[in-house]
């Protein structure tokens, strides 16, 4: 099955909610519609940077990337009700390399 990650850029919390609650709306979102395989925060130049790596079901290569896309897209929507964003970035594994989509 194919691999892709997603890397969001977080800025900061929207009001009243904790910082877990960043986290628990992406690997949510994210779980609706793919097998979310690992989780991570990570500060990237000094940015908190949500890191979820997941498998999107194998068809074609670039309806792969499509499925990533919009998966990334309705992810960052759902974390954008607690925090506000940054840059997303959507990579997909090929040969042992995270490559950008």
């Amino acid at each position: 099955m194919p691999s892709f990650q997603t890397r969001l850029k977080i800025t900061g919390l929207k009001p009243g909610n904790p910082p877990e609650a960043v986290m628990a709306a992406a690997v949510e979102a994210l779980g609706t519609r793919h097998h979310v395989e690992a989780n991570q925060l990570e500060l990237a130049a000094g940015v908190p940077q949500l890191n979820l790596r997941f498998l999107v079901e194998p068809t074609a290569h670039s309806s792969e990337n499509q499925q990533a896309l919009e998966s990334a897209a309705m992810m960052r929507d759902a974390v954008e009700r607690v925090a506000v964003t940054g840059a997303l970035t959507v990579l997909r594994r090929n040969r042992g390399r995270w490559m950008p989509v």
